[in-house]
C-alpha cells in the first residue's frame, strides 16, 4: 500500500497537471485544385477556365494546447510532435480568441495576396481598387470590395496617388462623382457625399485602395478553418493552373507552402518540416518550398519527396513547367 501511494499520485499529476507547452505536429493537407465540402476549394466565376490535374495542396501544421502533464510526455516520446512553449504561440497579453482572430485576419490576407499575384503573373493591368469599404460610412451601398475607380468627377486616376491627389482637392459634404468597374456586372456610376475624418481636412470617402491587377470576373477562396498566411503561394498556383491551357502540375501530386506578396515574392514560414511530413503521408512526391526555409526543409526530408526552392510566384511556375518537360530545378 505505502508503494502503491507515489504511483497513485503520480498517475494524478500526469492526468490533471496541465503544462507549459504547445505542441506542434503536421496537419492536414487541402488540394487547392480540389474541393472541400462540396466546393471548390477556389473558384473562379465569369470566365472561362481550364482543366486541371494532379494535386496542389497547401499544408497546415497542427497544434494542441492545453496539454497535461502526460499527454505532453505521450506527444514528445511519439517522436512526431514538437514541444514548444506556450508563449511562442500564444504571446503574453493576448488570449487565444484574440491569436486565433489575428490568424483568420491573415489567412484572408493571403487569399487577396494570392489573387493579386496570381492576375499580376497573368498580366492583368494594375487599377485603383477598393480593398474595403468602411460601414457605416459615406460609400457603403455604393463601393463594393473589389471593385475598381476609374474617375473621380471626370478626373482619371491610374493610381492611388492620382485618386488622393484629386480627393486632396475635395471637401467635406461635397459630392463627388465615382465611375468605376465592378466583376461580373456592367460599369457604373456612384455620386457619393463625402464624409469628414480628424486625419485630415479634405474629404474622407470611407474605402480603402490600392494599387493592384484588375479582372473583370471573381476569385473565391472556400477554405475554413485554417489561419495564418502560408497558403498564398499554392492558392496562387491554382489561380494560374485555372486561367491558362496547358496543365501546370503535369499529372503530379504536389504540395507545397509560403506567404504571397501582391508583387508574386513568396516569404518563409514556421513548421516546414512538420508540413513535408504531411504533404508525403498524403501521397506528395513534390514539395515547394521558400528560398528561405531550405536550410531546414534540406536537414529533414522525408524519403521519397523532392524538394524545389522558389522565391517568387513566376519561378514556381517556371519549375513545374520544367519538372514536365525533364529539365533540371532550383533545389535545396
Amino acid at each position: 500500500m505505502v508503494a502503491l501511494v507515489p504511483i497513485v499520485v503520480f498517475g494524478v499529476l500526469l492526468a490533471v497537471v496541465t503544462v507549459p507547452f504547445v505542441s506542434l505536429g503536421p496537419g492536414p493537407t487541402f488540394d487547392t485544385l480540389g474541393e472541400v465540402d462540396g466546393q471548390q476549394v477556389v473558384q473562379i466565376v465569369g470566365t472561362q477556365t481550364h482543366p486541371t490535374s494532379g494535386h496542389l495542396n497547401m499544408t497546415t501544421v497542427s497544434q494542441r494546447d492545453a496539454l497535461t502533464l502526460g499527454e505532453a510526455m505521450t506527444l514528445w516520446l511519439s517522436g512526431q510532435e514538437q514541444l514548444v512553449p506556450r508563449d511562442l504561440v500564444y504571446p503574453p497579453g493576448k488570449s487565444r480568441e484574440e491569436v486565433d482572430k489575428a490568424n483568420n485576419a491573415d489567412f484572408k490576407n493571403s487569399e487577396e495576396d494570392a489573387e493579386y499575384a496570381a492576375l499580376g503573373y497573368l498580366k492583368y493591368p494594375e487599377a485603383v481598387t477598393v480593398a474595403k469599404v468602411t460601414d457605416p460610412g459615406p460609400s457603403a451601398g455604393k463601393l463594393q470590395a473589389g471593385d475598381a475607380i476609374d474617375a473621380v468627377n471626370g478626373a482619371a486616376v491610374a493610381n492611388v496617388e492620382q485618386f488622393t491627389a484629386v480627393l486632396k482637392n475635395t471637401k467635406p459634404g461635397q459630392v463627388v462623382v465615382i465611375d468605376y468597374r465592378r466583376k461580373n456586372e456592367p460599369a457604373g456610376v456612384a455620386q457619393i457625399t463625402l464624409g469628414s475624418n480628424k486625419d485630415r481636412d479634405y474629404g474622407f470617402m470611407g474605402v480603402a485602395v490600392l494599387d493592384a491587377p484588375w479582372a473583370p470576373f471573381v476569385v473565391n477562396f472556400h477554405l475554413a478553418n485554417v489561419g495564418g498566411p502560408s497558403a498564398g503561394l499554392m492558392f496562387s498556383l491554382a489561380v494560374v493552373d485555372k486561367l491558362t491551357t496547358g496543365d501546370l502540375t503535369g499529372s503530379r501530386f504536389i504540395a507545397g507552402t509560403g506567404t504571397i506578396g501582391v508583387d508574386g515574392k513568396v516569404g518563409p514560414i514556421g513548421g516546414i518540416t512538420h508540413k513535408m511530413a504531411a504533404a508525403r503521408a498524403a501521397g506528395a512526391t513534390v514539395f515547394l518550398v521558400p528560398a528561405k526555409n531550405c536550410y531546414e526543409a534540406a536537414s529533414d526530408t522525408p524519403s521519397g519527396l523532392r524538394l524545389v526552392k522558389v522565391e517568387t510566384l513566376s519561378q514556381a511556375v517556371d519549375a513545374l513547367h520544367a519538372m514536365t518537360s525533364g529539365a533540371p530545378t532550383p533545389s535545396c
